[in-house]
């Protein structure tokens, strides 16, 4: 896991921010080595998401901070996946930032 030059509660707490944002959305725009961070979450919330049992709700529940957004993820997203096995986000190279050169990238939902 990368440390993202935050304190481990600040990381944990941006990353279910930005998996959130990102189920909700379908795609976000962030420097490459945090995409790298949100796919492997987001794609953990999808899998879960194929179960329905309480045990998977639960942990979602507890992952995602929008209620409706983890409604979404069982009713919507997680479903149209059930035949795949991973793979369910993509990560575009988009340039270096204007600001500071940061490598950019656009994580989406395939």
């Amino acid at each position: 896991m990368r440390k993202l030059g935050r304190t481990s509660d600040h990381r944990k707490a941006m990353l279910r921010a930005m998996v959130t944002f990102l189920l909700e959305n379908g795609k976000i725009e962030t420097t490459v080595t945090r995409a790298k961070e949100v796919k492997s979450e987001a794609e953990k919330m999808i899998t879960l998401g194929k179960n329905t049992d309480l045990h998977s709700k639960r942990q979602v529940f507890a992952y995602i901070t929008k209620e409706e957004v983890s409604k979404k993820l069982f009713d919507e997203i997680s479903p149209k996946y059930k035949d795949v096995n991973g793979g369910y986000t993509r990560i575009i190279k988009t340039g270096p930032r204007r600001g500071d050169a940061a490598e950019m990238a656009i994580i989406e939902l395939v």
